[in-house]
């Protein structure tokens, strides 16, 4: 008979292995773990647990008991992919022995919502980050989003933003970011796919309660973003005609800002009169470059703009030139539902969504609705059931371990 078996008929039921909560926004995924160990260590549901690890402790070697870090005998919980601090959804979490089977989850499918905003540009390609330019978005119509889209279903590279959990030579990028330091190599695209990839609302400007960041970076943090995004200049669905475009134009206006330099300050060239909107190519626009001195985006607007890690990020290269006056009625957002594999990041389809029509984009809003077999509404604990109790959440958390 196995040891945990005799504490089971000994002691009580040892309640372990997999469930997912629904994470709310505000919170890290680490902080919702500390939260569960909170209400875990003083149940009654999880006392045969404790119990039987503090008696495996006991008959552990001497050196061994000395390698652990924390002594503490606590509940022992993991997750099975990170949210945002911005994002909520499913969290899935691993009690015990369950937390084995965590390296399963981050290979099946999930299906995510976002909110994205256009107008404005973050280093961390969400509304918490800090705006490291804006673009016009008058031109961003539901249609042009839509053809946008098609870009984005099924197989492609992605650069993963620098604010991210993605570890390069062992330590996570968002720490590089944080301490403002140079990351060792360029960052890689991946292959990443879209199973299915939806438009669920496009919602006006004027006509949401989406507001843009306001804090603007400094010297420092646009200063890394130059030094970081700098390996790749088209986007993926980006053609050669395009690229010579682009580059046409940012000559162009190269010498457009030498000559007004030269003039007198009441000398000023007029714009041409047809709206244009064409993609640059000189930095990162799918990646988070930051535009180089030498190309500016033409116009005013009130941009308004949105988990988790550090992430680079530019206004992607895009020049529009249009009225002088300026919207006043705030930029479009559009819903998103998607359904991704392992490794997709949200936060850099809507940073590139915006590059991809001539603008800028934040996420403002991200649910995870479903990973693997756990979906909202369905098997998953509401966080709010832990402050009602363990008779609240207690039967629940037992039925859906009992499950697994």
């Amino acid at each position: 008979m196995s040891v945990r078996n005799f504490w089971r008929m000994t002691q009580g039921k040892v309640v372990e292995g997999v469930f997912a909560i629904n994470k709310p926004t505000g919170l890290s995924s680490a902080q919702v773990l500390r939260d569960l160990q909170r209400h875990f260590n003083p149940s009654e549901l999880f006392a045969p647990w404790l119990e039987l690890e503090k008696n495996n402790r006991a008959r552990e070697a001497a050196n061994q008991r000395k390698r652990r870090r924390d002594k503490r005998i606590q509940v022992k919980v993991g997750h099975g992919g990170t949210l945002d601090p911005l994002a909520t959804g499913v969290l899935i979490t691993g009690v015990g022995k369950g937390t084995k089977s965590l390296q399963d989850f981050l290979l099946c499918t999930k299906v995510y919502e976002t909110v994205i905003l256009f107008g404005t540009s973050t280093d961390t390609y969400d509304r918490v980050g800090k705006v490291l330019g804006k673009a016009p978005y008058d031109h961003v119509t539901k249609d042009l989003v839509e053809k946008a889209l098609d870009q984005f279903r099924g197989k492609f590279m992605q650069l993963p933003p620098l604010y991210s959990a993605l570890k390069m030579d062992g330590k996570p990028l968002y720490e590089y970011a944080r301490e403002g330091k140079e990351i060792p190599r360029e960052i890689e695209r991946r292959e990443v796919e879209v199973l299915d990839l939806e438009l669920v609302e496009w919602m006006e400007g004027g006509t949401h309660p989406h507001k843009p960041p306001t804090d603007e970076a400094g010297h420092a943090e646009v200063n890394l973003a130059n030094k970081v995004w700098k390996q790749e200049n088209v986007l993926p669905a980006g053609t050669k005609k395009e690229r010579e475009d682009s580059q046409a134009l940012e000559e162009f206006e190269r010498k457009k800002r030498k000559l007004s330099e030269d003039q007198d300050d009441l000398v000023r060239e007029r714009p041409p009169s047809k709206r244009k909107i064409v993609q640059s190519s000189q930095d990162a626009t799918m990646s988070g470059g930051l535009p180089p001195p030498d190309v500016e985006v033409t116009g005013e607007n009130d941009a308004v703009a949105s988990q988790g890690g550090l992430a680079s990020d530019e206004v992607p290269k895009a020049t529009i030139e249009k009225s002088p006056t300026p919207s006043i009625k705030g930029p479009p957002a559009v819903k998103l539902r998607m359904t991704v594999t392992s490794g997709f990041y949200v936060r850099s389809l809507c940073h590139d969504l915006g590059a991809a029509v001539g603008s800028a984009a934040t996420m403002a809003e991200l649910e995870r609705i479903r990973q693997g077999e756990f979906e909202l509404g369905k098997n998953v604990l509401e966080y709010a059931d832990l402050e009602k109790g363990e008779k609240v959440w207690g039967p629940k958390v037992e039925a859906m371990l009992d499950e697994w």
